[in-house]
């Protein structure tokens, strides 16, 4: 089953029935710890108090990622899970939930294998609405963001502390739905937050981009994000809320539970561990929600 909501207009709606409070959006990886608990994880996710998800593609060379989403991944591809199995994962989670925004987070060489055209084509059809492509520079992609465009879907780009404001200005030209302003160098779940620099590298971002500006990498509990909270206009988070996954399925390992019980374990453990995130957000209001061009 498929389904036919323009997907750029849910993120949209997100953004503007969430402000001024900061969206929350988890990162888990498709096909951990199966491939069947995945839809079951990103319902848990939402009843946790998710606005967004994103969906990580599992790749055998993830250069942005760090041992834990590694880790995830790696066992997903084991189980033999691909791009094709990630998108039927985003259809059946859109069977029971038609309004929370799916944003698929990855590297090219699964899209360039499946070609582009087709990969549009299908990620429209399962319910797709957004795409981060870590390795798709901003000003070699004019076709894509045109096929994305047209699909009602929107094309998402990371940023960094080293960006120029020519690369900010490029990205500017083709991001829609939101913009990953990655705070820390390196790969996720790595350092320390400078909250006061990601602000006014945020500040630095918004002269440029239109769109609203999520922070991710190096935001591990409540506190944390809370204090971006208070300065993005999305709080994403994947390598603590993975690791909390990891631990409920290595104990439940431990204890002899059967692979489904497992499921029920991670998914269980993601819902408890966000639910707290979430908590500690509702009293936080981003300083300059963006909401009507969420979809530019």
């Amino acid at each position: 089953m498929s389904t036919q909501v323009n997907t750029n207009d849910r993120l949209a709606a997100a953004f503007a029935r969430i402000a001024p409070r900061p969206a929350l959006i988890p990162y888990v990886t498709s096909g951990y710890p199966s491939a069947q608990a995945t839809p079951a994880v990103m319902h848990a996710l939402v009843k946790a108090g998710a606005d967004i998800i994103e969906l990580g593609v599992p790749f055998s060379d993830p250069m942005a990622d760090g041992p834990v989403i590694q880790q995830a991944s790696e066992h997903a591809i084991r189980q033999g899970v691909g791009l094709v199995h990630v998108l039927q994962m985003v259809e059946a989670f859109r069977r029971d939930d038609q309004q929370t925004p799916v944003v698929l987070m990855g590297y090219a060489n699964p899209i360039e294998r499946m070609g582009q055209a087709k990969f549009v084509e299908q990620a429209q059809k399962a319910g797709v609405d957004g795409v981060l492509v870590v390795d798709y520079p901003p000003e070699e992609v004019a076709e894509f963001a045109a096929m994305m465009e047209a699909a009602g879907m929107a094309l998402i780009f990371l940023l960094a502390p080293t960006s120029t404001d020519e690369r900010i200005q490029q990205v500017a030209q083709v991001a829609r739905g939101y913009v990953y302003y990655v705070s820390l160098k390196g790969v996720t779940g790595a350092g320390n937050l400078d909250v006061d620099d990601v602000a006014k590298r945020l500040d630095a971002i918004r002269r440029h981009i239109k769109v609203p500006v999520g922070v991710g990498f190096g935001i591990r509990d409540a506190d944390s994000a809370q204090r971006v909270g208070k300065v993005a206009d999305a709080i994403i988070i994947g390598t603590r809320l993975i690791q909390s996954m990891q631990e409920a399925v290595a104990q439940g390992e431990q204890a002899g539970t059967d692979s489904s019980g497992l499921d029920q374990r991670a998914a269980q453990a993601a819902h408890d561990w966000l639910s707290g995130i979430s908590q500690a957000l509702q009293s936080v209001a981003a300083p300059t929600q963006i909401t009507e061009d969420a979809s530019r």
